[in-house]
């Protein structure tokens, strides 16, 4: 029987029996049960605000589910208020009223108060929660290291300049309407000459170009240096605020002027840890893997278990050597479990007599490094049976990582700043965690 159509829509939406709708109700039942997390989460959302006035704001239990649907989708902030305006399954998970549209502004602001800090306690958690469950037990533990990238361009030494006589300029534009500024715009010469040099064939051709890319940028420079000696005199409001900003991103553009002019004019070689890649996400560094490939962003030592839940997420900064972080992650992994792991699996960077001989001090009984560096089978583990069982084991890590990357957008960070960057990243663990977690439910 087929009707031309419905003179009357049912009042309750059956969402049916759908996976992902049953992966989301296991999600919602490990939320559920582990209420301290709306504890960490509410706390984040109030501090410093006052909570007696004002319209009601989405709860903490809504924000960080609305937070684990947007990690897990890799929506952005306004496809995600459009699902959770449009779609019933969405909006059941995060328990929205019928009256609550969250926008795209309100998502924004209240996911970003969420601090990192907090995202780790909530992921441990969740692994506390693991453990009395029986998923996970911490007895055999793999680790290896990869990259998240920084929301940046691919920094060249033109378009750093470029980018700090735009960005200055910008500045200077918005101090004018405070304080009587002179200044010339050079935006359009300084756009021509990074042009140029990206297209120049030969270093001889670039040279000039580059000298009359640095002359424009110095003399924005020296314009933005006068205005905010102007605002320092200014008795307007936001006089301060600009004037701070503006000095901010003057440190920033002679920077990147001193490493233009010393790897350029001069040719000498500038070492990674003196050199900056992009104003806008000063706190970027740069990672070399493997001599082979250089990346921009921030390196992540993580550790997993057995169950492929991620136990540990350590957010570095510069470019430590892999091997220097083996004994510091064992550390965090007793400190976790209670105990210290009897079987650990490493990538071959961890590799070293020391860090062996220390980690069989801390009691793990079997160590397999995938790369030997000299080290025997024996002197790691018991015999080549295990030594083989624990380099499968580790090659499970590298799926993991893909697992996060390609499904949680843990590849590139999509926000600004170093506390957003380390916000996304554990939020992605977090994420990853809970859908693994249900899917241990659903098996």
């Amino acid at each position: 029987m087929r009707a031309k159509r419905d003179y009357q829509l049912p009042l309750t939406v059956d969402l049916g029996d759908h996976h992902h709708v049953e992966e989301l109700r296991e999600i919602s039942q490990v939320l559920d049960k582990n209420p301290e997390i709306l504890d960490i989460v509410h706390s984040d959302l109030v501090r410093g605000l006052r909570t007696d006035r004002g319209p009601k704001a989405l709860s903490a239990e809504q924000v960080v589910r609305g937070a684990v649907l947007y990690q897990m989708h890799r929506w952005t902030l306004r496809e995600a208020a459009f699902e959770l305006q449009f779609n019933q399954a969405y909006r059941n998970f995060c328990r929205l009223r019928f009256d609550q549209q969250p926008s795209k502004s309100a998502l924004q602001r209240d996911i970003n108060r969420i601090d990192p800090d907090s995202w780790e306690k909530i992921n441990r958690i969740l692994i506390g929660y693991a453990i009395a469950v029986g998923v996970e037990d911490g007895n055999a533990v793999r680790t290896d290291c990869t990259v998240m990238e920084s929301t940046i361009h691919e920094p060249t030494d033109s378009s750093l300049l470029w980018d700090s006589v735009r960005k200055l300029t910008d500045l200077l534009d918005d101090a004018s309407d405070i304080v009587d500024v002179s200044y010339s715009n050079h935006r359009k010469v300084a756009k021509r000459r990074a042009l140029a040099i990206l297209n120049a064939k030969r270093i001889k051709m670039r040279i000039p170009l580059y000298l009359d890319l640095l002359k424009a940028t110095k003399k924005t420079i020296g314009y933005a240096q006068e205005a905010v000696a102007a605002l320092r005199m200014s008795k307007h409001l936001l006089a301060t605020y600009h004037a701070d900003l503006i000095r901010h991103f003057i440190e920033l553009a002679n920077q990147v002027v001193d490493q233009t002019e010393r790897r350029i004019v001069r040719e000498e070689s500038v070492p990674a840890e003196e050199k900056i890649v992009s104003i806008f996400e000063e706190h970027t560094d740069i990672i070399r893997k493997g001599g082979r490939d250089t990346f921009y962003g921030h390196k992540l030592c993580l550790s997993a278990g057995a169950s492929n839940l991620i136990t540990d997420c350590l957010i570095l900064e510069g470019n430590p050597c892999d091997s220097t972080l083996a004994i510091e992650m064992m550390e965090r992994h007793a400190d976790m479990f209670g105990e210290c792991a009897e079987h650990a699996a490493f990538d071959g960077g961890f590799a070293s007599k020391a860090n062996l001989d220390k980690l069989k001090e801390q009691g793990i009984e079997n160590v397999m490094f995938h790369k030997k560096r000299g080290l025997t089978i024996n002197d790691m583990v018991k015999d080549s049976w295990a030594y083989k069982n624990l380099r499968n084991f580790r090659a499970g890590i590298e799926g993991i990582i893909s697992f996060l990357k390609r499904a949680f957008g843990a590849g590139r960070s999509r926000r600004k700043g170093l506390r957003s960057f380390k916000a996304y990243a554990q939020s992605a663990v977090v994420s990853a965690n809970l859908l693994t977690l249900a899917r241990h439910a659903l098996a």
